[in-house]
């Protein structure tokens, strides 16, 4: 293909994200873990790592969107899928008919689901979301045993699951707001199962809660695993959890080379005069790609295995970076995320001087740029 060719892509590497899996299962179990594949696994490729996840011993996989999870089915991953968050009633059949298990929080939700059901002849999978503090969405805890009366009592309806959503288990020093939520959780469940309704799978760990081992592993409950696994730490302020490895890395190859006098600036608006004379190299990514526009004021890239700051502007569909006196050339590979000659910068670097989390580095990275599995 011709995107192949281009002079900017995404390497992933499976190896390492399966490695992280395979640390997570470990470290859930009893509990299972389910990978969290959403917004195109994080930027990294949601079929293949996907596949990945499940050969590295995942029991489940965790999309945003009905579309997400039918590209899943479409590639031929027969898997459990959850699509996490209220869907559409209008996607509800195409979701069905693909076995997509499903969240639900509200009565009109599961009569909408049931009469999906109905019309496809198999039962909807239900996974009922409670909200314990997250306050984005889910049902009231004192709305939780209608809606398990309501499930216990539709053939149309399989109530697989119940969960929850931690608001700040990536913030040390709050867990007993985490404790809350999580007694909340149980205090919902519990109602559940007066209401008549016992859900087979329970779940309230995210990466964050696991690696601080805020939830214990038990049967029956599941750990979603997200950031970690793309050795990406939840907490900005680390690199990745100890143990994990990275996965991606954002590269390019210099497509322009000019040498610049000092007091000459490049780039929209001629932001960063030169305090010396220097060699100025362009690269062929921009914000169109994912870079923010304002990267240039705090960001680095790795060229010939020495940090380099931006020349200006990041533009729509190149960057300007300073190389001072260093030689190179047109075709030299300069490493945004990841590393070079020893030398390594990371999601959550880009983060903190973005003053962001590492989820919105990787997930920023646009579709145009190719993508790479490595093994």
């Amino acid at each position: 293909m011709v995107a192949d060719l281009r002079w900017a892509w995404v390497e992933v590497d499976l190896g390492a994200y399966a490695r992280n899996v395979s640390r997570i299962v470990r470290a859930a179990s009893p509990s299972a873990t389910w990978a969290v594949v959403k917004a195109d696994a994080y930027g990294h490729g949601a079929v293949p790592c996907a596949r990945a996840a499940l050969d590295a011993g995942a029991s489940g996989l965790c999309v945003a969107t009905v579309a997400e999870g039918l590209e899943l089915r479409d590639a031929g991953i027969g898997a459990p899928v959850l699509v996490l968050g209220e869907q559409p009633p209008e996607q509800f059949p195409a979701a069905v008919a693909a076995r997509l298990a499903l969240t639900a929080s509200r009565t009109d939700v599961l009569g909408a689901l049931s009469a999906a059901a109905q019309s496809a002849g198999v039962p909807a999978t239900v996974h009922l979301e409670v909200d314990t503090g997250m306050h984005r969405v889910g049902a009231e805890p004192e709305e939780v045993a209608a809606l398990a009366a309501r499930i216990a009592s539709d053939d149309w309806l399989d109530g697989e699951g119940c969960f929850t959503h931690f608001a700040v288990a990536d913030e040390p020093g709050r867990d007993d707001t985490t404790a809350a939520q999580l007694a909340a959780f149980r205090d919902a469940v519990r109602a559940c199962g007066r209401a008549g309704w016992r859900p087979r799978l329970l779940h309230a760990a995210n990466s964050a809660a696991l690696l601080r081992g805020l939830v214990g592993g038990a049967d029956g409950w599941i750990v979603r695993a997200g950031i970690a696994s793309y050795g990406i730490d939840p907490d900005p302020s680390r690199d990745e959890p100890q143990g994990f490895e990275p996965v991606l890395s954002l590269c390019a190859r210099v497509s322009h080379v000019q040498r610049r006098r000092a007091g000459e600036a490049v780039s929209y608006g001629l932001r960063r005069p030169l305090d010396r004379d220097a060699t100025v190299a362009t690269l062929p990514l921009g914000y169109a790609d994912g870079l923010r526009r304002d990267a240039w004021r705090e960001c680095e890239v790795l060229v010939g295995g020495r940090r380099r700051r931006f020349a200006g502007t990041v533009t729509m569909d190149q960057s300007m970076v300073d190389c001072g006196d260093d030689p190179v050339s047109v075709g030299d590979e300069a490493v945004l995320i990841g590393a070079q000659a020893g030398a390594r910068i990371t999601a959550n670097e880009w983060a903190r001087r973005l003053g962001t989390i590492g989820y919105e580095v990787t997930c920023a990275i646009s579709r145009r740029v190719p993508r790479r599995w490595v093994a």
